[in-house]
């Protein structure tokens, strides 16, 4: 087995030919991965809580029920708001929580439409927003940032021994 002008042609022609070959196969992959990331970041599956449709009617609502509102300032470019939707909202027992104990009320900051009187009373400055008010809009308590399924309960529960009106910012840097 000789190397042959012809065998030694053939070989040098393969190589880049095998390289276009791994570079383009290399590109499909992320493609496929970077549009599987993409929509994970952006499903957001339905909850079972039953929204109330604007800031007047949760507050009537609340007034009514005697019990407290729970307004979620979110965005819809916003991505931690979309993974709170999807690992926190959409779980059952934050679900039946919220149901059993709050007025539920979801304020898309960009189209706040007759919300827009919450926008400005709590100065929401940031995305996500999680704001537990009484009947009449007072802060019980309130949390900048996203939580986890765990913290958002614990959030929950703090309203139970709430003697004072907190405000807790999250840490966003993670």
């Amino acid at each position: 087995m000789r190397n042959t002008p012809a065998r030694a042609e053939h070989s040098s022609q393969s190589s880049p030919e095998i390289g276009l070959w791994l570079w383009r196969w290399f590109w499909r992959v992320t493609l496929v991965v970077s549009l599987g990331y993409a929509w994970h970041c952006f499903y957001v599956p339905k909850n079972g809580i039953a929204w109330v449709a604007d800031y007047p009617s949760a507050k009537q609502v609340a007034v009514q029920s005697g019990k407290p509102m729970i307004l979620f300032f979110t965005g819809e470019w916003c991505v931690p708001c979309r993974i709170m939707k999807r690992t926190v909202w959409a779980d059952k027992e934050v679900a039946s929580v919220v149901e059993a104990r709050f007025i539920p009320l979801l304020i898309d900051v960009n189209e706040p439409g007759a919300s827009l009187e919450a926008l400005d009373r709590y100065k929401v400055l940031a995305t996500p927003t999680t704001i537990i008010a009484d009947a009449e809009g007072n802060i019980l308590e309130q949390v900048q940032g996203s939580m986890s399924q765990s913290e958002f309960l614990a959030f929950l529960g703090a309203t139970d021994s709430q003697d004072s009106s907190r405000i807790v910012a999250l840490d966003l840097s993670e």
